[in-house]
């Protein structure tokens, strides 16, 4: 086992980086491969010079806490520049790269919440967003735009370590908004090392661990764990672009099997889409055997997909005690609970209709739930009703709270919500928690999730998760993309209709005319009637990938309502309404 020893002068992630530099110069910190396949490479001590370098740079135009907008395409430089805010004493602000004007108003927003006066980018990206963003300098007046890329490694000398507290913060990661407007929670430099040492004893790493992985490094699963892990172990990850993966799945698979990581995860979406995406011939030479913690999170882990990627990589040497399923949030800087690493995936089946009702009642033909273990360290997590705030007992279904020390203070610049979120108390007085907005419930200790606390679907009394609505529509036809649904309820309480947002698939789209139309929309309204109890009002086709999602794969479901109700979706087909009296007919039933 790797057994970490705190320093008292290691307060930030860039002091242990220093450290492992002077112990091992030479080993290769990070590996990251090309869209054509080429090969970059980063040692420790490489990289230790490149972080003095930009950080010298930074505190020649900042002063100690300053906030830095960093803006990279996926790659190396990325990495140094936000170790460079670490080592400079200034606020790190990683936010995805401009890729239209759309996203502009959520940079603006970032912006002047955040503070920033400086982007920190590269010199490809910058000249890149002058090309086909011309006015991008009237958009966001009064920023310096500093390239990492071009300063020069002689100015390293220049760098002067600042003073730090282990309360200093050390980022603001902006949520990616699944429910709503992104906030940015303040993550310090002790909330990031106590999360690093939770990961490193959750996951059982040590010296021999290789990481592989493809996650956004700007968002908090692929940051905190593809990026700081390794650098708080002193070992080598493998990384590689998102857009890669999403283009050809098997690129996943194939560089675990070629590096013989045995380290690497990602949500649900992502070992779905593999399953599906994935031909035989692709996998020719491939040997998973290497891959020992298959980490899964990030939204509801689900035991069908975990179980269907079992079976499909088993005979490539895929084992499903590698899966780890675990629970967390950026809120609490990235992981909140887990297993046991090499045990099997625990499953619950319960009563679906007794689920509707917060009701947990064991059915051996039930509906499989997936545990995402305990909390770990000196995290608490309790069960509380979201009205009554009354701490339930095990078996009940509430919000998930949560208290620990790697529980961010709040979001930046938003005292009121900071309060409400992070500082909340229940009715016996015990607090401060975090309260999550997800909802579950605990079994012999054991974690389970159930949902968002604001998605949920509640038609007479009745609670429906909108992922099990979204995954029988997606199920239900082979035109349908997988995991490419949105579910959601509109109109006025005593009137709620339930509509369902789907993608179709991409080879399916040449066949789209009004029979397929109706075989879609006949085979939806039965499954959805037959599992559910419930009616879908309308069903909205659109083109693929133009779902709103998160970039770690959640669908934004309040952000698709607000589309739907705009008329601003990109639909391929629209079903017409059912007739009044046919809902009429269906709101008595349910």
């Amino acid at each position: 086992m790797c057994r970490r020893l705190k320093l008292v002068n290691e307060i930030t992630l860039f002091d242990i980086v220093e450290r492992h530099a002077l112990g091992q110069p030479h080993a290769t910190a990070f590996t990251f491969i090309g869209n054509e396949g080429e090969v970059s490479t980063l040692t420790y001590a490489q990289l230790v010079l490149r972080v003095r370098t930009i950080a010298a740079q930074l505190q020649t135009f900042h002063k100690q806490g300053d906030r830095i907008l960093l803006m990279y395409q996926p790659g190396l430089d990325f990495i140094e520049a936000i170790l460079a805010c670490f080592a400079a004493g200034m606020v790190a602000v990683p936010v995805q790269p401009l890729q239209n004007r759309r996203v502009l108003p959520r940079l603006s927003g970032i912006l002047e919440n955040a503070g920033c006066r400086t982007v920190l980018t590269n010199n490809s990206l910058r000249q890149a967003l002058l090309r086909f963003i011309p006015d991008i300098a009237s958009v966001t007046p009064g920023l310096h735009w500093l390239c990492s890329d071009i300063v020069a490694d002689a100015d390293h000398n220049a760098f002067r370590k600042p003073l730090m507290m282990p309360s200093s913060l050390a980022f603001l990661q902006y949520t990616s908004g699944s429910t709503g407007a992104p906030k940015g929670v303040t993550v310090s430099h002790q909330n990031l090392l106590d999360n690093e040492s939770l990961i490193q004893r959750a996951f059982g790493h040590d010296s021999n661990t290789l990481f592989a992985g493809w996650l956004p490094l700007y968002h908090d699963m692929g940051l905190i764990g593809n990026v700081f892990q390794p650098l708080y172990l002193g070992i080598h990850s493998v990384l590689f672009a998102p857009m890669r993966f999403l283009t050809s799945p098997a690129t996943w698979l194939r560089t675990i099997s070629d590096w013989r990581a045995t380290t690497s995860g990602a949500p649900s979406f992502a070992y779905e889409l593999c399953v599906n995406r994935i031909a035989d011939h692709d996998l020719e030479g491939i040997d998973l055997s290497s891959w020992t913690v298959a980490f899964n999170g990030a939204e509801p882990v689900k035991a069908k997909v975990m179980d269907a990627f079992a079976r499909r990589f088993a005979p490539y040497g895929f084992r499903e005690e590698a899966f780890y399923p675990c629970y967390g949030m950026a809120e609490a800087t990235l992981f909140v609970s887990g297993g046991v690493p090499a045990e099997k995936a625990r499953l619950l089946t319960v009563d679906a209709a007794q689920l509707t009702g917060n009701i947990i009642k064991h059915d051996a033909g039930g509906t499989p739930l997936v545990s995402c273990g305990h909390a770990h360290g000196d995290h608490v997590i309790d069960i509380v009703d979201p009205e009554s705030l009354m701490v339930l007992p095990e078996g009940q279904v509430g919000e998930i709270w949560v208290a620990g020390p790697s529980v961010a203070s709040g979001y930046w610049g938003n005292i009121e919500l900071s309060a409400a979120t992070f500082r909340a108390v229940s009715a016996s007085g015990t607090g401060p928690f975090l309260r999550t907005g997800d909802l579950g419930f605990t079994h012999q200790g054991e974690l389970f999730v159930t949902g968002r606390l604001k998605d949920l679907i509640i038609v007479r009394g009745q609670n429906h998760y909108p992922d099990d609505i979204e995954a029988t529509v997606y199920d239900g036809h082979a035109a349908l993309k997988p995991s490419g649904a949105a579910a959601f309820t509109v109109g006025e309480e005593n009137d709620l209709k339930l509509v369902v947002v789907a993608e179709v698939q991409r080879h399916a789209l040449a066949q789209v005319d009004q029979r397929l139309l109706d075989a879609i929309h006949a085979q939806t309204r039965k499954d959805v009637s037959e599992k559910h109890g419930l009616r879908v009002a309308e069903l909205v086709l659109i083109k693929p990938s133009t779902l709103p999602k998160t970039s770690s794969g959640k669908v934004r479901r309040s952000h698709c309502r607000e589309l739907y109700r705009q008329n601003k979706l990109e639909r391929i087909i629209v079903t017409a309404c059912l007739p009044s009296s046919e809902q009429n007919v269906m709101a008595k039933l349910t």
